[in-house]
């Protein structure tokens, strides 16, 4: 039997339809927690901070961002993540509707770890996120953030 570390992956999306579908998305995959789910760049902010004193907001291993949003907005959040040390190792995949050439470029300069378009079917982001977790969880070699953390079935692919 195959041991992955238990994932915690945020999600940072203010469409409550696409949260839902990226959920059920997840759930399907088997990934053990429940994704934390942000509306906003400054909750996810406000999230990461709590998450270094207050042992109940788990550190995310992943983070999906979308780019478009109100407020602070998903660039921004990628450009504040990226040059602070308390978070800059944290993957950060943009999930987003957007398939320009000019939002590629720049969110893989701002360190993007990956960029996906949204899928417009619940079959196909069954499928993007099949593909993300295997890549993630399970090819991608990463380091704890927090050594403490138990290991367990995280997700069967």
């Amino acid at each position: 039997m195959e041991v992955y570390k238990t994932a915690t992956i945020m999600l940072v999306e203010d469409d409550p339809g696409d949260q839902k579908l990226i959920k059920m998305s997840l759930k399907q995959q088997h990934i053990t927690n429940t994704p934390i789910v942000t509306s906003s760049a400054e909750e996810a902010f406000e999230y990461l901070h709590k998450s270094k004193t207050d042992k109940e907001n788990l550190e995310p291993d992943l983070i999906l961002l979308d780019l478009n949003m109100p407020g602070m907005g998903g660039r921004e959040f990628l450009r504040q993540i990226k040059s602070n040390p308390d978070f800059d190792s944290i993957p950060v995949v943009i999930l987003t509707t957007s398939d320009a050439d000019k939002d590629i470029l720049e969110s893989f300069k701002l360190q993007a770890a990956g960029y996906i378009k949204k899928p417009v079917s619940l079959a196909d982001f069954q499928i993007v996120m099949q593909t993300l977790s295997e890549y993630w969880f399970t090819v991608c070699k990463r380091i704890p953030h927090d050594t403490n953390r138990q290991y367990s079935k995280s997700f069967a692919c």
